[in-house]
């Protein structure tokens, strides 16, 4: 992370991060620090409990059947809402806690003289200087005799003291900037969740919708299928009717030859004629053709009832996500070929 020079050399690097420590209910470091969200500002457990205890007065504890409530951050004064658990619901800030244990180790560890660190070529001499040419800490010896006689030197406490104050505001920075890196994340997790929100809610309008164009569809279907069934019905029927009238007619005709059998079996001329003149004049009648009713070539095709589909499967496949101004240029076109067609119509096409 990138930082000014003029930070570095701020006089007061641990107020500075101590500013960043500190509660702005109590004053003091932050105890058992927790996030307010969406803010990302930071607050003690016990501070946020009580300014939501008198922001919801009726709120008694995380038994309650209350649904939650609300307060203002006290740093930016945005609203916070809260569940049923209440402050109880924020997540504890981990990485503040530890920033300020860490802080007050270095506020309050003594230097320890008795570790001391010595130096390797010269084990009775202390590190009690700073080479700046090779950027390591080393005793005077080493300046006077050793590897670092031509090397320019600075006392070692002002070179800690700067190097400390350098790392601390990083870790300053490090802590904005990790506030500033959650914030993100929340916006972008409040994005995804948005995301899929909207992704369900089109995902029903669209099953709906084409759960109803199937449903159209199913309809069309019955209704088409019951004019080729009431077609078949008839045709059906004509047929059985026509069956009937031949077999009724076949039986008769079959009485007919049974009689004139018995006929010609008869031997007596008197008897015999007695008969035949009218037996002859019902034969020759039955045998001059059927007089019933008769299909036409044909008859049992239902051509009639073929369907082209190959317009709307087209259209089926052509259905897509679209914005509502390409529907609303296609409508223009629409009419505007409509109104033309109807001019043609009319003789008075536009020249």
């Amino acid at each position: 992370m990138d930082y000014q020079p003029s930070i570095i050399r701020d006089p007061s690097p641990m107020e500075n991060l101590e500013k960043q420590l500190i509660c702005p209910i109590c004053l003091e470091m932050f105890n058992k620090p927790v996030v307010i969200l969406p803010c990302q500002h930071n607050l003690c457990r016990k501070c946020a409990s009580d300014v939501f205890q008198a922001a919801n007065p009726y709120w008694q504890s995380r038994g309650t059947t209350l649904s939650g409530g609300r307060f203002r951050c006290p740093s930016c004064r945005h609203e916070v809402i809260l569940d049923r658990h209440g402050v109880y619901g924020l997540q504890r800030n981990l990485l503040v806690e530890n920033i300020i244990d860490i802080y007050k180790q270095e506020c309050s560890r003594p230097l320890k003289k008795g570790n001391h660190p010595m130096c390797k070529e010269h084990e009775d001499e202390k590190i009690n200087i700073y080479c700046l040419t090779c950027e390591v800490p080393t005793c005077s010896m080493c300046k006077v005799f050793g590897t670092h006689k031509d090397c320019e030197v600075a006392p070692l406490q002002s070179i800690f003291q700067g190097q400390k104050m350098e790392l601390s505001n990083c870790v300053s920075m490090l802590v904005a900037g990790n506030d500033r890196i959650q914030t993100i994340i929340s916006q972008l997790e409040e994005t995804c969740k948005t995301t899929e929100d909207n992704s369900r809610r089109v995902k029903q309008e669209l099953c709906e919708k084409i759960n109803a164009l199937v449903a159209t569809l199913e309809e069309k279907k019955s209704e088409l299928l019951q004019k080729v069934t009431k077609e078949q019905e008839d045709k059906s029927s004509f047929v059985q009717a026509l069956i009937q009238q031949y077999r009724e007619q076949l039986d008769e005709s079959t009485r007919l030859v049974q009689t004139a059998f018995q006929s010609l079996e008869e031997t007596g001329g008197a008897a015999f004629l007695m008969n035949s003149k009218q037996l002859l004049t019902t034969i020759v009648e039955a045998s001059k053709g059927s007089h019933l009713g008769k299909i036409e070539p044909g008859f049992e095709n239902m051509d009639c009832f073929s369907l082209d589909l190959e317009h709307i499967a087209e259209a089926l496949r052509a259905i897509d996500f679209g914005t509502g101004e390409e529907e609303e240029e296609l409508n223009e076109e629409e009419e505007e070929t409509e109104e033309e067609e109807s001019q043609e119509r009319r003789g008075d096409a536009p020249q």
